[in-house]
């Protein structure tokens, strides 16, 4: 049995109901602590990776202890293992013994929505969320996405006509999403900075249980002034038809979940896009020869943005998810009943076992371009991921049709990356338009 020296696996945590012994504890004590500021997040991969088993007990910020799954192939497994839990409420004895719930975990885990569903409840609530993300509804929301694109590139032609160097995360990759998913739930324009600055405080692991709470009350109060201006004056926006189904007699949406949804499909909607466009534009202006290679028609800009998927996802590390009974992985290691498991997306998709020993480049002609589980795998697989390859689809190339000489404003060790172990992007892209 391959567990990490000196840790006790924390095996049977749950009773069958979902409860707890009282007298049982966690495992003691991780051999890995993970960076709650993200600052190397594929090195920090790559070092669990060496220690040579399937999964590693880490030390999440604020104490609370994961398996960090390092290989493809079994975090794929466990992505779609019905012994595997998305619902702390049932499935996490640490949370229902009251631990971690003023952390920066509390808005991940303490939402009711697909995100921390499971079963019944998941099917309930994905099926109801589901017909706003259809095939038909994505293909009509490209001219309103080809509309926002030629107005923020117009913006940044003056913006760099003016100051000579742009940020392209706060005058592109960001607002593009932003207001493509505002606009899908018709957030009004004057509530749209304040859905920026709560979605970046729940990307930031480096919170205090001070700023937790407070982001958590302020979440409430945005999405509930958001639920009832569409109660006073529904419109034909996705949040009404959400409104709608709560309010229909016997509906299956509670208040609660109808909140913590839109703060899902809000949240998500824009974030994995936000970062998707901004990681494509760093990697391919950090790889001048890959750049090439699209822009002579060699190589597509879907290679481009499967490639950036996998290379560089948006999400790197998902929590969490809850063993509903132990699981033994193919190489011994054991994950005891109750125990959290984090989605290890960033390390999955530079797994050697699975891309090579080139795993680490940046190839957007590699062989089996788009696997990946930067959508996830499964049932909760990402409904918006249509929307988001939409959004780089058209943005990409109408960015570099407009800026052919498109080049970094500072050498790229100097971009930042958000302070997350959670997200990975960049929380600047300073660039030159001009040439």
């Amino acid at each position: 049995m391959a567990v990490p020296s000196d840790v006790s696996p924390s095996s049977g945590l749950s009773s069958p109901d979902g409860g707890s012994p009282a007298d049982v504890q966690p495992a003691v004590r991780a051999d890995v602590r993970v960076d709650p500021e993200g600052r190397d997040i594929h090195g920090e991969a790559q070092r669990i990776r060496a220690r040579g088993t399937a999964a590693t007990l880490v030390e999440l910020p604020s104490g609370i202890h994961a398996w960090y799954v390092s290989e493809y192939d079994v975090l794929k497994q466990l992505l779609r293992d019905p012994r595997v839990s998305k619902d702390p409420r049932k499935h996490w004895p640490a949370w229902q013994r009251g631990e971690f719930h003023d952390t920066w975990i509390r808005t991940w885990v303490s939402v009711e929505n697909m995100l921390s569903s499971y079963g019944e409840d998941h099917k309930r609530l994905r099926k109801l969320v589901a017909p706003a993300f259809t095939a038909r509804r994505t293909a009509a929301m490209l001219p309103r996405v080809e509309r926002i694109t030629g107005e923020l590139l117009d913006a940044m032609e003056d913006d760099a006509a003016r100051d000579g160097t742009v940020d392209l995360r706060a005058s592109f990759a960001h607002p593009l999403p932003m207001n493509v998913i505002c606009e899908l739930f018709g957030v009004p324009e004057e509530q749209r900075p304040e859905m920026k600055r709560l979605m970046d405080m729940v990307m930031d692991t480096t919170r205090t249980p001070e700023q937790a709470g407070q982001t958590a009350v302020d979440m409430q109060a945005a999405f509930t002034a958001l639920v009832e201006s569409k109660r006073a004056e529904p419109g034909e926006d996705l949040t009404s038809v959400l409104v709608d189904a709560r309010d229909e007699e016997g509906a299956a949406l509670s208040e609660k979940e109808l909140l913590d949804t839109l703060l899902l499909m809000i949240g998500a909607g824009h974030e994995t896009t936000v970062n998707l466009i901004g990681n494509a534009v760093h990697a391919l202006l950090t790889h001048p020869e890959q750049l090439r290679l699209v822009l002579d028609g060699e190589a597509s800009w879907d290679d481009v943005i499967e490639e950036t998927l996998r290379w560089a996802p948006s999400i790197a590390n998902l929590p969490l998810r809850y063993a509903v009974e132990q699981i033994t992985l193919p190489d011994g290691t054991m994950i005891g009943q109750g125990d959290a498991l984090l989605s290890t997306i960033a390390s999955a998709n530079r797994d050697p076992a699975k891309y090579g020993a080139d795993a680490a480049r940046f190839d957007i002609r590699r062989a089996g371009g788009g696997e990946h589980l930067s959508f996830g795998h499964g049932v909760h697989f990402c409904l918006g991921a249509p929307l988001a390859r939409m959004e780089a689809r058209t943005a990409l190339p109408a960015l570099f049709d407009r800026f052919p000489k498109l080049r970094p404003a500072v050498p790229p060790e100097e971009m930042a990356q958000v302070a997350s172990c959670i997200a990975f992007g960049y929380a600047g892209i300073p660039v030159r338009p001009g040439g």
